[in-house]
């Protein structure tokens, strides 16, 4: 494709995104920007959440990782159903019950204003690297296929890319975001449909032998029972699948301040369990994606892997300019479905629980005070994602993404469980302390894990850090 094509196809489904804000922003204050004024329908939230859970390192890493892992990553999505299970049967009833904005404010009731603080912090913390994470891959393939070209150094582009998202966010938050997640869902799914499409025609496989030679190729395999010290071992990956979900979803105010937006509970549950469902199928379409992008490449010579084979195949021209528009679209979708809900959240939680501007300052002022934050964070985000260019240098994003999520989700994991599985006070002062020495722990804990046990945690390092948040604040309590 040509660049000045490119930049046409960006141009139109921003305009498209900017009408959707001017639509939805009418009216808007800031019960519209954190909660949607709970009048969202729950079948719009469900197939949104899509796109903001897959995001693009789902699009990208996920299909390249296949060559490596085979399908051993639909072992932990199997155990995202169990997870979510979770969040729909405990965790919603509970914040709907609360009737929070900011799903941490449970903390500030339940331990007292340090534990809430805490959570807060490590939320904005793991929300802040995990969407910079996110961001700065796609941003990085944008780069390669169109702004080189143009002459656009990398910090224009992030910063270009950022202020696109603030444009559209800036006036109605969640309520944008709950509309604009359903078509950038709906475009990541086109686009994934079209480049199998593509991909098995040109490799001869017709449309009715397509899951029989999925099934069948030696990159499927997908589950693994054999060796029980192995990173891609199921019971690990099941069990850890479980738990990133409950605390990447459950206890991230990202995604359940899409939730939350719902009118009521029993809506919110529906949205749950539909969007579980069509997360699954999802993830298998990209996982056979992954399969027909390698054979592919392994056909005519490619040596493209990881998060380098999909978009080297898509803009190589050989399958045609349809393959590389349906790409850049889904690329693009991808990109913004999570990084524009990650800016609301984060705006939210930093307004709500860091700064209590509905509590410190006067009404006619929050609105103001809110839009400073959030032109605040979009500048921190531009800041992280062009410092992920000069540290980012091996492995899948993906890989990366969710072994940091199992250090700084791991206090939250274990906050959550103690004040939810047991009826004892801590001593909230020191709550920061063991929130911090965890992660610490664990990280210590997982590098020698292979000489000490024999034993390679892997994404397993979540419930470990959890588990010593939890075993810390036993040491904590009191009656």
């Amino acid at each position: 494709m040509q660049p000045s094509s490119i930049l046409l196809l960006i141009a139109v489904y921003f305009l498209t995104l900017i009408g959707i804000s001017w639509f939805t922003g009418k009216k808007s204050d800031n019960n519209t920007f954190f909660k949607a004024n709970r009048q969202s329908p729950w079948y719009i939230v469900a197939f949104g959440m899509i796109g903001a859970s897959l995001s693009g390192v789902t699009f990208i890493s996920v299909p390249g990782w296949v060559e490596a892992s085979q399908f051993s990553y639909m072992q932990v999505v199997l155990g995202y159903v169990v997870g979510y299970a979770v969040i729909g049967l405990v965790l919603l009833p509970l914040y709907y019950r609360m009737n929070l904005t900011s799903i941490y404010t449970y903390l500030e009731g339940r331990f007292g204003t340090y534990s809430y603080k805490t959570g807060a912090s490590f939320f904005l913390l793991s929300r802040v690297v995990g969407s910079s994470f996110r961001l700065f891959l796609v941003a990085n393939v944008l780069q390669i296929i169109l702004f080189d070209s143009l002459g656009i150094p990398f910090w224009a582009t992030v910063i270009m890319t950022i202020l696109l998202i603030w444009l559209y966010t800036f006036r109605s938050g969640i309520k944008t975001i709950v509309y604009t997640d359903t078509l950038q869902t709906l475009c990541m799914l086109i686009a994934v449909g079209v480049s199998i499409y593509y991909v098995s025609d040109d490799l001869g496989i017709q449309g009715g032998d397509l899951v029989s030679h999925i099934s069948n190729s030696e990159l499927s395999k997908m589950f693994f029972f054999d060796d029980i010290k192995s990173a891609d071992y199921f019971w690990k990956q099941f069990i850890s699948g479980a738990f990133i979900t409950i605390v990447m979803t459950g206890l991230d105010q990202d995604m359940m301040q899409k939730n939350l937006t719902c009118r009521n509970l029993g809506d919110a549950q529906k949205n749950m369990f539909w969007f579980t469902i069509i997360l699954v199928f999802v993830n298998l379409l990209f996982m056979a994606l992954g399969v027909l992008l390698t054979e592919y490449a392994r056909a005519n010579g490619i040596e493209a892997s990881k998060d380098d084979l999909f978009p080297v195949i898509a803009t190589s021209g050989e399958l045609g300019v349809g393959i590389a528009v349906f790409f850049i679209l889904g690329l693009i979708a991808a990109a913004y479905s999570s990084a524009d809900s990650a800016l609301t959240a984060l705006t939210t939680s930093f307004s709500i629980d860091i700064l209590d501007i509905e509590k410190r300052y006067a009404p006619e002022r929050q609105e103001l005070v809110r839009k400073l934050i959030h032109i605040g964070v979009s500048i921190v985000l531009i800041l992280v994602i062009i410092a992920f260019k000069y540290i980012i240098k091996d492995e899948s994003v993906i890989a990366k993404l969710f072994v940091f999520a199992g250090y700084t989700y791991g206090p939250l994991l274990g906050l959550y469980s103690f004040g939810l599985f047991t009826k004892l006070q801590v001593r909230d002062k020191l709550v920061p302390v063991v929130a911090v020495l965890s992660p610490i722990l664990t990280y210590i804990i997982s590098i020698n894990s292979l000489v000490w046990f024999g034993f390679e945690f892997g994404f397993f390092v979540l419930i470990l850090n959890g588990l010593l948040t939890f075993l810390g604040l036993i040491l904590l309590s009191r009656k």
